[in-house]
């Protein structure tokens, strides 16, 4: 199988970051902006949190400065109950003191200690849930009431939004997309995330959510991106998650209304090998992945309490360990 980079009719792709809808983790945002600007992703996809918003324009306009690179802002919400959008707990004081603590290990964020969760790094992978050999450790949803939505939306100001469906949710999408028009915010990119999560659903069940997302978005002048959720919260980490993702981008080749086609959920460094010449996607996400990859820099770097940029060495390491994932999907 050719590189991407090899074939003749691939044109320089766009790749967004998702730094996790629930992670709130200012330090490590910021860090990992500006890694990944500075590496040439497009769009860094974020939690609806101004403060959030504000560390990671801070890494973008670092990038800006002295790379030049400045990626869109989106931020994610949802129009119900989502995976994308929960945290773990649980009562640390339950844990035998014989405990070899599993869901420390299991932990992308190193989120988990003896004091239980902490919250605010926490972007709800649910590794952990299934972890914890006596089932110790539960999930609750992390959402933004829609009353909020509008202020959040003015306060922040993104380039783009991403919004999070289901296939039987079209009533509250509808809500959704009325609060971002009537905060009159100008948005560059709405992006639709749905995949085939339950059971029973079928390729033409997805399709006929994506139409009629799109019949309520056509009044919006913002460029419409469908983004096929391959396998959500996977980890993004194994072959078998990759072929997972584009498994649905060939289940809906031809389905989809006019717009954009994104791949993600289960994207990594093997997703470009899998891909046939005919299914060539717009863009690709890439998650935890991502986050894995620089991780080792950024908390380097905040063990001697400095930003990633403020440590040249580091940070040129961390910018060609993203550059190396994303680098498939880009014309040098």
């Amino acid at each position: 199988m050719k590189n991407l980079t090899e074939r003749k009719t691939v044109q320089n792709k766009w790749v967004k970051l998702i730094c996790g809808a629930s992670n709130e983790d200012i330090a490590s945002i910021e860090d990992l902006c500006a890694i990944y600007a500075a590496a040439g992703v497009d769009y860094i996809d974020i939690a609806a949190d101004p403060s959030v918003a504000r560390a990671a324009r801070n890494g973008i306009n670092w990038s800006r400065k002295f790379f030049g690179n400045r990626p869109g802002l989106m931020i994610s919400i949802s129009d119900g109950k989502d995976i994308h959008f929960r945290k773990a707990k649980f009562d640390p004081n339950k844990c035998p003191a014989d405990c070899s603590r599993p869901c420390e290990k299991i932990c992308p964020t190193s989120a988990i200690d003896i004091n239980g969760v902490n919250e605010s790094r926490c972007y709800g992978c649910g590794r952990c849930l299934t972890g914890c050999p006596l089932n110790l450790i539960t999930e609750y949803e992390y959402g933004i009431p829609n009353k909020f939505l509008k202020d959040i939306l003015v306060e922040i100001k993104p380039d783009a939004v991403e919004i999070h469906t289901e296939i039987d949710r079209q009533d509250s999408f509808k809500e959704i997309c009325k609060i971002i028009k009537d905060s009159d915010v100008e948005l560059q990119k709405i992006s639709v995330s749905c995949g085939l999560t339950q059971s029973n659903a079928q390729p033409i069940d997805l399709a006929k959510v994506f139409w009629k997302r799109y019949e309520i978005l056509e009044e919006h002048r913002a460029k419409l991106i469908w983004q096929l959720d391959g396998r959500p919260m996977s980890g993004d980490l194994a072959s078998t998650t990759a072929k997972a993702a584009i498994n649905l981008l060939e289940k809906m080749s031809g389905l989809l209304p006019p717009g954009l086609i994104q791949v993600a959920g289960g994207t990594n460094e093997n997703t470009y090998k899998l891909i046939k010449d005919q299914n060539i996607p717009d863009g690709i996400a890439f998650g935890s992945v991502a986050r894995k990859l620089v991780k080792p820099f950024i908390d380097d770097a905040y063990k001697l309490n400095k930003k990633i940029y403020e440590i040249p060495e580091k940070m040129t390491l961390a910018v060609n360990k993203a550059k190396s994932l994303i680098k498939p999907w880009k014309i040098n």
